[in-house]
């Protein structure tokens, strides 16, 4: 990804009127982006979908202007799930799909990606086509060549439709009680429906967006409220999506949480005991070593791929496996959707748990996760931390001290100016001593 200057490893991202997170920007964006769809021979039209962020009515706005400057079609999906964006892609024969989102992040942050006809993720050579356009001038089509723009009013109702038609016919949440928390993001009016036609008895929390409250104490990134809910109402279990909807992470009925590895370990298991499995999983280097261990205990294949949804995908393409995931509870589940999605990731662990006769409390605790600890060092500007001589050497005397019964890992992050320190291993208090040794490491050697 060095090559290039907007584009991280999940599009564009950053604080909504710092640049490029402009509608000036977004103008050209959408510009480049329709001049590079249609000389890359893809159909002449593109979806835009967003999340709640008030932000995100301005942005779609200059994405529009943009891609009818350059001759393409727009249609218009409203607030719509990220993973309802790429489903709606292939489904309308687009050009592509765009996203308006910044995911887990605050409201006033917001960002861009793109969905290929296919639903996936852009390949790296659109994306660099993207950018070479945007350092061209913008040059207007003909009038009578501009593109049209279209509201499409039955998103929700098709996105919801396809949820559940990723699980059996027969499958039904008669009798669950679940608790729904949808960060006040792009989940807000859809995952209820699913869930209610399903059978469930729900309750929801964080379903109130005002374009200001996405992910405020509420999501997948902060459960005290999930869990509390859950606990207040006896709920059975609770469901948390992040702002953008391609997350998930569960609480059982007794307020722990469970999370991405978990939840991947209980699919996991549940799809290698019916034989639908096909193959092994794909974790990332940020899976807990615990998940590794249990699987391959029952015999199934595990492989790490880097941190990004994106990359799980890749090696699971490459594999010709069906299932892979993140701690954050990013899921790819090839057989049901083409990209992460959190509201059919939280069907298939419902599912699982179904088709166990247990909860979800008794599947979890199959497996023993190793302690971990991750420490977020914000720096001025992202650097491969292991290309420091002293960083280097600090790693090393920490993998001397573990002894092989751990993992020491130092990445940036691909979406914002932080160098992401983890540590795991048997001794929990070693493990947080050496995190916070490194960190002060990297902390010294980011000027």
């Amino acid at each position: 990804m060095s090559d290039r200057k907007y584009f991280g490893t999940d599009g564009i991202r950053g604080r909504v009127g710092e640049y490029p997170i402009t509608p000036e920007f977004m103008l050209h964006l959408g510009w480049a982006a329709g001049q590079a769809f249609k000389r890359s021979g893809q159909r002449n039209s593109v979806l835009i979908g967003k999340d709640t962020r008030l932000s995100g009515y301005m942005f779609e706005s200059a994405l529009e202007s943009g891609l009818s400057a350059a001759g393409v079609d727009v249609k218009l999906l409203g607030p719509m799930p990220t993973p309802a964006i790429a489903y709606l892609t292939r489904t309308f024969r687009a050009s592509a799909g765009i996203v308006i989102s910044a995911s887990h992040n605050p409201h006033h942050d917001n960002g861009i990606k793109f969905f290929s006809p296919a639903g996936t993720k852009l390949d790296d050579a659109l994306e660099t086509e993207i950018e070479h356009w945007l350092n061209r001038p913008i040059e207007v089509c003909d009038s009578k060549e501009l593109g049209k723009a279209f509201r499409v009013d039955d998103a929700p109702g098709r996105y919801v439709e396809f949820c559940k038609s990723t699980v059996p016919n027969e499958f039904s949440l008669e009798g669950l009680h679940i608790v729904l928390d949808c960060a006040n993001g792009a989940t807000y009016h859809v995952a209820p429906k699913v869930f209610r036609e399903l059978g469930a008895r729900i309750s929801v929390v964080g379903g109130d967006p005002d374009g200001l409250n996405i992910n405020l104490n509420v999501g997948s990134t902060h459960l005290d409220t999930l869990s509390k809910t859950v606990l207040a109402k006896k709920a059975d279990l609770g469901i948390a999506f992040d702002g953008d909807g391609d997350r998930v992470l569960m609480v059982d009925s007794d307020g722990s949480e469970v999370d991405g590895d978990e939840l991947l370990y209980v699919i996991a298991t549940q799809r290698h005991a019916a034989g639908t499995l096909k193959g092994g999983v794909v974790g990332t280097l940020m899976t807990n070593l615990g998940v590794e261990l249990a699987l391959r205990e029952q015999g199934i294949d595990f492989e790490r791929a880097k941190v990004g949804d994106r990359y799980v995908m890749e090696r699971l393409i490459d594999r010709g496996w069906l299932l892979g995931g993140e701690g954050s509870g990013h899921m790819v589940i090839r057989d049901c959707t083409s990209t992460g999605d959190g509201i059919v990731s939280a069907l298939q662990v419902l599912l699982a748990v179904s088709r166990s006769g247990g909860s979800l409390a008794d599947l979890r605790h199959g497996m023993s996760k190793l302690p971990q600890k991750m420490i977020n060092v914000r720096v001025g500007k992202r650097f491969d931390p292991l290309g420091r001589d002293d960083i280097v050497r600090a790693v090393a005397s920490a993998e001397a001290r573990l002894g092989g019964g751990g993992r020491v890992l130092l990445r940036a992050s691909g979406t914002e100016p932080l160098i992401r320190v983890m540590t795991e291993g048997q001794d929990e208090s070693e493990i947080v001593k050496i995190a916070e040794e490194l960190a002060v490491v990297v902390e010294n050697s980011r000027a």
